[in-house]
């Protein structure tokens, strides 16, 4: 009899242990590899059931329609009114309440550049709508090439101020204001000029029989004789697009020097 129940109890043991470690073994097939930092590791993802990105409308803007950008998902111009976001950006800074220019004639433009530390940042900037798609043009060939473009980020970043977007070395385009010591709106503030890393290309007019530098910071780059990096001149890339797109450079002036700029 004692034998009997002896057996018995070790036959109950055996299917006890049996049973506890089926279970572990099923615990551990359901519960995701972990890495050290506690996140599901990269393998047990499901990349299928990620969520893809969509492109998105935003109330009062248009995408442009291009005919020579290649990659439209990122060289592209979108045409805003005056109850979108874009203009509540501008508005009061770069387009001020006293500005001649329809915001029916501007564009919005995404373009990417290479910066100075080399990597790939997103720039934007408004221009008039009869140069955008020579700008994406334009943009998308400097960034092929890997031009260093410092910003190009709108003017606004900057309460619209010129001096102090030029000084941080900011290529920027819209802007109404006027020509420096005249009266007359700039072609800035009609979006169709251009200035580009304007730290190292400022510009220079004699006022009242002084040099003007802008920006200020900008004088140790007067002297175009000199050799230093992002300097343009006739043999620099962004001339040559430029111009080959029917742009006049600020350079070739005689009056004044505005090495930055380029005009249409």
């Amino acid at each position: 009899m004692k034998k009997k129940l002896l057996i018995g109890f070790i036959v109950i043991l055996i299917v006890l242990t049996c049973a506890v470690v089926l279970f572990y073994h099923k615990s551990a097939e359901s519960t995701p590899e972990v890495t050290s930092e506690g996140a599901p590791s990269v393998e047990s993802a499901n990349p299928e059931s990620a969520e893809q990105p969509q492109e998105s409308t935003q109330p009062g803007e248009t995408k442009m329609t291009t005919t020579n950008v290649k990659d439209t998902e990122n060289f592209y111009g979108i045409e805003f009114t005056e109850d979108s976001e874009i203009f509540a950006r501008i508005k009061g800074k770069s387009y001020k309440d006293d500005c001649t220019i329809p915001v029916s004639d501007l564009r919005y433009l995404h373009v990417l550049h290479v910066g100075f530390d080399g990597q790939t940042h997103e720039g934007e900037i408004i221009c008039n709508k009869s140069i955008a798609e020579d700008l994406l043009e334009i943009f998308e060939a400097l960034y092929e090439a890997e031009y260093p473009i410092e910003k190009i980020k709108l003017v606004d970043e900057y309460n619209a101020e010129d001096e102090a977007s030029m000084a941080d070395n900011n290529s920027s385009c819209f802007n109404f204001r006027f020509i420096s010591h005249t009266t007359k709106v700039s072609n800035h503030g009609a979006g169709l000029a251009i200035d580009i890393n304007p730290l190292y290309n400022p510009y220079v007019k004699t006022v009242d029989g002084a040099l003007s530098i802008e920006p200020a910071n900008g004088a140790p780059y007067v002297d175009r004789s000199a050799d230093f990096p992002y300097k343009i001149d006739e043999n620099d890339l962004a001339y040559q697009l430029f111009t080959a797109h029917g742009f006049t450079w600020g350079g070739a002036w005689t009056s004044s020097k505005d090495y930055q700029h380029f005009e249409k």
